[in-house]
């Protein structure tokens, strides 16, 4: 694996097959390209190579798998974990699908969309709508995020509840492998028994198996009528139950049920000027359903009544409008931000049963107070599929590796997974080792080698590079 910078004959070729703007190596076009969105991996990419289709893709994968040089696919540049930076050795060619936004066609009546890889998740979203139609992936991101890196990376987002993660809209896929193969599985078959599926080892792989062009993702028909509900409860305890009856009353229309602590609606507050119209609480559940029959809005109303008159909510409110349920989601969607401002932070992105999430939160708050005293909890997430962000405010006397051993070895406990929804990248590598079983990782490392075996494809993420 290439430590110094790329060839100049491997740069001359990639410029000569991708055209007048297809390539980048000035240092100032390479900036954009060379640091996470969180910018905790700074790096020094060679090249940025920019594809306009598959066709250049596979050249430039052909090119570098020849000259032995690493390359770093990056989609919208929006994750967390630093899995599309490059190191710092400027010996990597950064691949960004960006070029590639097409959407090639979307079937409304055998609901599925297809496009290329570069494709805005909003932008897919919007055509979908277009034809009455949902494409249910939903996150913070959208509007920036590309398909490429949402399948690549797996990712989860407010709807995994109802409709699942990302892996289950994906019916076909495209991939670029690491010497330049083509493999053409784009079939928008909801059935499709004929051999291994391959397609479902790409999707979560963050771009070390394959690189990911196109894909044909599954569609569903657009509820006509939804009902937001914010709710103030007594602790998570009350919100499982909460849950359990939302589940009884509603079944398979409830899209959304978030967890939210206290202390981060006073962050959002604080830094992002928004306050909660519900009374002040410890605890608060963000919860959405969707449905294109009638009575929706009834059947929320009966369930709200029921669940404040038991006590397991104190207070709530069910928006009136669109515009009303989108001020409820934006309480939730600007913890992050606040959390920014309130100063520097450990993030996780965790998952446990969900039966078991009021005593992880009680077992991790204490295992915090005990080996990091003075440090702030922000608890909030996807109450509903198990998926807490248990972030973590510190302060300069706290260092983020023991912070990270604390809530990890937390959800260990718990039979949970470090990463939820985040993806590995380069900034749970170890944690990974820590938590996953050897042979577990050993597969791995097998299904990498078979793919990749001179490690070429974004190494040093998912897992460690070299043997």
């Amino acid at each position: 694996m290439s430590q110094t910078a790329a060839p100049a004959d491997l740069l001359g070729r990639l410029e000569s097959c991708l055209g007048r703007g297809g390539l980048l190596t000035n240092a100032d076009d390479l900036a954009p390209y060379a640091v996470d969105w969180r910018r905790l991996f700074p790096g020094r990419p060679a090249a940025v190579a920019r594809p306009a289709n598959t066709a250049q893709v596979a050249a430039v994968m052909a090119a570098c798998h020849a000259a032995g040089v690493p390359v770093v696919p990056q989609g919208g540049h929006t994750g967390l974990a630093g899995g599309a930076t490059p190191d710092a050795s400027g010996g990597q060619v950064v691949l960004s699908l960006a070029r590639m936004n097409a959407i090639r066609r979307v079937d409304p009546l055998g609901l599925t969309l297809e496009a290329e890889a570069g494709c805005i998740l909003k932008v897919a979203q919007d055509a979908a709508e277009a034809e009455g139609r949902l494409l249910p992936v939903s996150l913070a991101a959208e509007g920036s995020a590309m398909l490429g890196g949402v399948i690549a990376t797996n990712a989860g987002g407010i709807n995994v509840l109802r409709y699942g993660m990302t892996r289950n809209l994906v019916l076909g896929l495209e991939v670029v492998l690491a010497d330049g193969t083509v493999v053409d599985g784009l079939r928008a078959l909801r059935k499709d028994n004929a051999g291994y599926d391959w397609k479902q080892l790409f999707i979560g792989s963050e771009g070390t198996l394959g690189i990911v062009t196109a894909a044909i993702l599954r569609l569903v028909p657009r509820p006509r009528h939804t009902a937001t509900a914010l709710l103030a409860v007594p602790d998570p305890a009350a919100a499982l139950r909460l849950l359990r009856a939302a589940q009884d009353a509603l079944g398979d229309t409830i899209q959304a049920f978030e967890l939210i602590a206290g202390e981060s609606l006073a962050l959002v507050a604080e830094h992002a000027g928004l306050t909660s119209p519900i009374a002040e609480a410890g605890w608060t559940v963000l919860m959405e359903a969707g449905s294109s029959l009638e009575g929706l809005r009834e059947a929320v109303e009966t369930l709200l009544g029921e669940v404040l008159e038991r006590g397991d909510a104190t207070d709530g409110v069910l928006a009136e409008s669109g515009q009303q349920a989108a001020a409820l989601w934006a309480l939730r969607e600007h913890i992050t931000e606040a959390e920014a401002r309130a100063g520097k932070s450990v993030k996780h992105d965790v998952s446990v049963p969900i039966p078991a999430i009021p005593d992880f939160l009680a077992a991790a708050g204490e295992a915090l107070a005990a080996g990091a005293p003075g440090t702030r909890p922000n608890i909030f997430g996807h109450m509903g599929d198990g998926n807490i962000h248990y972030n973590v405010i510190i302060g300069p006397e706290h260092g983020s590796e023991a912070i990270n051993r604390i809530v990890h070895d937390t959800v260990a406990r718990f039979g949970g997974s470090i990463s939820a929804e985040h993806g590995i990248g380069q900034y749970r590598v170890d944690e990974l080792v820590r938590h996953r079983r050897p042979e577990e990782m050993a597969l791995a490392r097998r299904i990498k080698d078979a793919l990749d075996p001179q490690g070429l494809l974004n190494p040093g993420k998912v897992l460690r590079a070299g043997p």
